[in-house]
């Protein structure tokens, strides 16, 4: 196959945990997959060599094996890409087919989706396959509901991915930013994927070293002497005459 319809919202989803080396890696594996119709090769250094990477690389490499193809007795399978060569084959014998019998289909013929396909308008060119699930028509977006919360897988994904952070406050931050938002920018139409950016923009606070309480501990046994003169000085102070005092009960009754 020579060319395949390349879905960005379903790849950007499924890949959002990759490296940009990664991203690299695996765009080359499918583009060789689609190109020979065949399984990427178990041999290591013929796929190392194929895609042209360094000792360094390596690991990368199986990352992205590991996470999306299955090793079988072929090699390294990809479902959604052996289901659409084989949709692909199926299409390409059924165009033979119809050319023998005197060019395309009648119009009223129609095929997946509801739609004619372009490669009978021309029996030698090769049908339009897709890399990913068809978009769906009319997807629309919602706001975050009031009673959000974070749910266990995002927040392990969140620890592992910022240590840094403190998940449970950025967790409330991110649901009192985005209840209050107004309007059709708090319409989103994957909030796990918003969540995700959303951790990968936030900033860590450092801490303020005002804000740390500092302990003290008194340097001996002995009594603070500020204490002690203010003791003395009670000791000398005259007592308040009798009439002052009385004058000030009277005050406190006639108020």
């Amino acid at each position: 196959m020579h060319y395949y319809k390349f879905n960005i919202a379903d790849y950007r989803k499924d890949t959002g945990h990759l490296s940009t080396i990664e991203h690299g890696i695996y765009r080359q594996l499918i583009d060789w997959y689609y190109l020979d119709e065949q399984p990427i090769p178990e041999e290591t250094q013929v796929v190392i060599r194929r895609l042209r990477l360094g000792s360094d690389e390596v690991n990368f490499l199986r990352n992205v094996l590991s996470d999306f193809f299955v090793l079988g007795k072929t090699g390294y399978t990809h479902k959604r890409i052996e289901v659409e060569i084989k949709d692909y084959a199926e299409q390409v014998e059924k165009n033979k087919n119809n050319g023998k019998l005197g060019g395309r289909p009648k119009k009223t013929q129609v095929v997946i989706s509801g739609l004619p396909d372009e490669s009978q308008n021309n029996p030698n060119q090769e049908p339009l396959t897709t890399n990913h699930k068809p978009i769906k028509e009319n997807k629309r977006g919602s706001r975050l509901a009031q009673d959000w919360f974070l749910s266990k897988s995002m927040g392990d994904w969140a620890t592992q991915e910022r240590p840094d952070l403190d998940v449970r406050q950025v967790a409330e931050q991110f649901k009192d930013y985005w209840v209050a938002q107004a309007g059709q920018k708090g319409v989103k139409l994957d909030w796990d994927a918003t969540w995700r950016n959303w951790i990968r923009n936030t900033k860590a606070v450092k801490p303020n070293p005002y804000d740390i309480g500092r302990l003290t501990v008194a340097r001996s046994n002995e009594p603070d002497p500020a204490l002690l003169k203010i003791a003395e000085d009670a000791k000398k102070a005259a007592p308040i005459p009798l009439e002052v005092l009385a004058k000030m009960a009277q005050i406190r009754k006639s108020a």
